[in-house]
């Protein structure tokens, strides 16, 4: 048989050796290496070395930790094997040479078997830890929150940050010192069963090592009784009435803890005083007796149980008010809802032309338009071409004409999926079409059957009001955009013009550069793509643009932040940036309810600004205060930024987020309630104002979402944006308070609630529908709107409350029934009081309602509870008179 060529074999061998390197690399480097290049060209290289190698860095450290703890007890039980039998030899040579023989290869063969067995034990340990990695910075990162749990009196930054380690290494500890206990004592039995016919006892520092052992072994039992004081703060045994440890709890289980804690170390002590000196073998099997006993007591329910039964629940008010008080102290504390300032609305008899001129002053930022329908509106009216799409309305304030004024806008972004079927090929995806064009913007106000008012419109974007956006092209937004290549020698499509195209060229600092053949091959191995290698269209310049979605690009960069659903566009004179909000989290604030069955902290701590051209993206630190973003602002340094190096621009168009706002609110339906007999008895207990099924754009809930006004609501006469959340008692269809948080300055995240008096009787958005049903003209004008190829659509209820008086406002809109279906802003009605009113504008409505308050007879109107000009602070949020209450 002929042997094979030895360049064939050299051949194959090559081939074999390149078919592994690359599965290695396509498996253990590609994604590394392109993340890096990704990380880098945001300017965020040093971060990304961070990130990962914190993870091996905390795995290597604890790992090493647990092999010295290894490693040295073998070697240390080692050393005293084969120092016992001195004299012995003279008895017994042949099986004292035995036992000197193994003694030798266990004192000589230390660093070829403990070596690599404290190794694998090390790892079996550790490996918990490093899942956990997170936690352990915390835990090395953590400051002090400066606020002490009302149950032990501790840093609650203890809970935040140290408890969930101390519970870990606790554990793994006592599974590590476990191990090297019974190894030790096995190697000790052996040389033992050695010296069984000699008259020689274990050597004194085998005895000595033993003893330790058993000694760390007790302490780590008692120090996990110890720690699990301090879970009670996350009882829910009292839920739903409060979360937190209570009378049962503080006086019986946590004294039985401490019982256990001592019974163990008293048995623990007399267990070894026995084995060493045989001697008090009752008392230690007395103290084991007791510790058992109050080991039971302490984990079963029964004596728990009858306390609550008979001492408690007889009682249960009186027992448990002060930790009814704790929980509401810690919940509020949790939610950054302890400095709550609280504004009682009295019902007056005014005159209601004192009201016109704030109506006036007012109305002319009331957002008419529900944003869901004008989203419809502004896809049937702005798209221009099918590929473009608008991925949902924004609600903000700008100043046009000098004053602010309310306006919804939205970004014209790119949808790939409208494309022809024939234009769906890879170089119309990747390289011509990369990104969207420009935005639109309408002012809040507008009026029923005219057409619609536009601040900015059109491709290229027009103004008549001189908001110029000096770069339009959006590559970067909400739509999940495939990766583009950018510039690229084929040209970009930048915006239609007659029938033709504008060409353009990317020129952004962002990007990974596609200007190599080897850069090509790895990037079009990551994207599976080998179009990316064979293209002959990329240039010097050239640069992948990928991770496109804010969301996603936010997440793998920072995945420890929770975002806010509704990421808002800006518009500025240095272009288009997008504004999204993160959260912080934690599942361990002591005595604090949850919100989601797992997290009862949380923080609007980040603000994220992504540049929709260039793609920079840069984090802002809005609450500096709170201790989870102050860790990971020590972890990373360098990573957030101040919120005062925001641009003025950009900081002028901060609001408060609608998320952690109904989170929050969520929470203070309860607990606002604190005064704990109230708060037992839910007397005050509230909820959401409620809208008819058919009103609310929201699918799947019937509550009124929080919506953005700007009014001059919080002090006369300063017209602020705001965002507000009306509350109804709960079960009940009555107006009962006004809930706002502040988005503008210093007022910004600070909280007024607007409490209507429990006595009197304020229409809520239900009841209001009702009275709009029970109207015949308006009824009779609804159905011959219905009777034409319309249908008539009423949007989102707006509680208004103006100068002394609360207003309700809806608008109605028709929309044809036919396939095209743009919906039209028609009628507006306004209620106050049992007067319904309906026109075409806010103005119209309002004199209607003011003209037939006045022909009734009764120039001066008792109105329903609304703002008396004395409720508001002459300078910011300080109480405006002895009525107001601050949490």
């Amino acid at each position: 048989m002929q042997k094979p060529k030895p360049w064939l074999l050299g051949l194959l061998a090559v081939l074999v050796i390149l078919a592994v390197a690359y599965v290695g690399f396509y498996f253990l480097y590609l994604d590394f290496l392109v993340d890096y290049w990704w990380f880098d060209s945001l300017g965020y290289g040093w971060y990304f070395f961070q990130r990962v190698s914190y993870r091996y860095l905390v795995f290597g450290g604890v790992t090493l930790f647990f092999f010295l703890v290894f490693f040295l007890n073998f070697w240390a039980a080692s050393r005293f094997l084969g120092t016992s039998p001195g004299e012995a030899e003279k008895k017994d040579k042949t099986r004292t040479r035995r036992y000197h023989d193994m003694a030798r290869m266990f004192r000589t063969g230390s660093m070829k078997v403990y070596t690599p067995l404290s190794l694998v034990l090390s790892i079996f340990v550790a490996l918990p830890v490093f899942e956990k990695w997170e936690e352990l910075l915390f835990f090395l990162f953590g400051p002090n929150a400066g606020t002490k749990d009302p149950a032990f009196g501790i840093d609650v930054s203890f809970y935040l940050f140290s408890y969930p380690i101390h519970m870990l290494l606790e554990q793994r500890l006592l599974i590590a010192v476990a191990i090297v206990a019974a190894a030790s004592l096995l190697l000790y039995i052996i040389e033992r069963r050695m010296l069984a016919k000699t008259d020689h006892p274990l050597a004194r520092g085998a005895r000595i090592h033993l003893n330790i052992l058993a000694l760390i072994l007790a302490v780590l039992v008692a120090w996990g009784f110890f720690l699990k004081r301090y879970g009670l703060v996350f009882t829910t045994e009292h839920m739903p009435l409060f979360y937190g440890p209570g009378f049962t709890e503080m006086n019986i289980t946590l004294p039985l803890i401490w019982a256990a804690v001592i019974c163990w170390a008293a048995a623990a002590a007399g267990l070894l005083w026995y084995l060493n000196f045989r001697k008090g073998l009752f008392p230690v099997i007395g103290l084991a007796a007791l510790f058992a006993g109050v080991f039971a007591l302490g984990n079963t329910s029964f004596l728990q149980g009858m306390v609550e039964k008979y001492i408690v629940l007889p009682n249960e008010l009186s027992r448990q008010t002060p930790y009814i008080e704790n929980s509401i102290e810690a919940t509020l504390a949790a939610y950054g809802l302890s400095d709550v300032t609280t504004r009682q609305l009295e019902v007056d008899r005014i005159p209601w032309g004192q009201t016109t001129e704030a109506i006036r002053t007012n109305i002319e930022n009331i957002p008419v338009w529900d944003r869901y329908l004008l989203e419809d509106v502004y896809e049937q009216l702005q798209s221009i071409r099918p590929y473009y799409n608008f991925t949902g309305v924004d609600v903000d304030r700008y100043e046009i004409d000098g004053r602010v004024q309310q306006v919804n806008l939205a970004a014209r972004e790119l949808k790939l999926e409208k494309l022809p079927g024939s234009g769906k090929n890879w170089i119309n995806r990747h390289l011509q079409y990369t990104h969207g064009y420009g935005m639109v913007m309408t002012p809040a106000a507008q009026s029923g059957e005219h057409f619609m008012k536009w601040l900015i419109r059109g491709i290229p974007p027009e103004s008549e009001f001189d908001l110029e956006i000096p770069e339009p092209g959006i590559y970067f937004g909400q739509e999940s955009l495939e990766y583009a290549i950018a510039p690229n020698d084929g040209g970009e499509i930048d915006y239609p013009e007659g029938n033709s195209f504008a060409g353009t060229d990317y020129a952004g600092n962002t990007g990974v550069e596609v200007n190599s053949m080897f850069r090509k091959l790895l990037l079009s191995i990551y994207f599976k793509d080998r179009n990316i290698f064979f293209t002959s269209k990329t240039g010097k310049d050239s640069k992948i643009l990928f991770r496109r979605n804010i969301r996603e690009a936010v997440n793998h960069l920072t995945p420890y932040f929770r975002l806010d659903d509704d990421p808002y566009l800006v518009a500025t004179e240095d272009g288009l940036f997008w504004f999204l909000d993160a959260y912080t989290r934690s599942a361990r604030y002591p005595n604090s309810e949850p919100f989601d069955k797992e997290h009862n902290y949380i923080r609007n701590s980040v603000k994220i600004v992504m540049d929709a051209y260039n793609g920079t993206i840069d984090y802002y630190m809005a609450d500096a205060e709170d201790p989870v973003v102050q860790a990971y602002d020590r972890m990373y340094p360098g990573l957030l930024k101040p919120l005062e190096e925001m641009p003025e621009n950009l900081r002028a168009h901060i609001r408060y987020p609608k998320n952690i706002f109904e989170i929050q609110m969520e929470i203070y339906t309860k607990y606002h309630q604190t005064n704990p007999k109230t708060f037992y008895q839910e007397e005050d207990l509230w909820e959401f104002a409620h809208q008819r099924p058919e009103e609310i754009r929201e699918i799947g809930s019937q509550s009124m979402q929080a919506y953005y006004l700007t009014l001059d609501l919080i002090e006369k006469d300063k017209h602020e944006f705001m965002l507000i959340s009306p509350m109804t008692p709960n079960n009940r269809p009555n107006l009962r308070a006004m809930v706002v948080a502040g988005c503008d300055g210093d007022r910004y995240g600070k909280f007024y609630v607007y409490s209507f008096p429990k006595g009197e009787q304020v229409y809520g958005p239900s009841q209001i529908s009702a009275l709009i049903d029970q109207n015949t003209e308006i009824s009779e004008q609804f159905t011959l709107w219905d009777q034409v190829g319309s249908e008539v659509k009423r949007g989102r209820m707006i509680i208004l409350p103006i100068a002394d008086v609360v207003f309700y406002i809806q608008p109605v809109y028709l929309s044809a029934t036919s396939d095209l279906k743009i919906p039209q802003l028609q009628r507006l009605l306004v209620t106050q009081g049992d007067v319904v009113a309906m026109d075409v504008s806010l103005e119209k409505a309002f004199d209607q309602i003011r003209d037939r308050m006045l022909s009734s007879g009764h120039p001066t109107q008792k109105s329903p509870p609304g703002l008396s000009s004395s409720d508001a602070p002459a300078n910011g949020p300080q109480k405006a008179d002895p009525a107001d209450e601050t949490r």
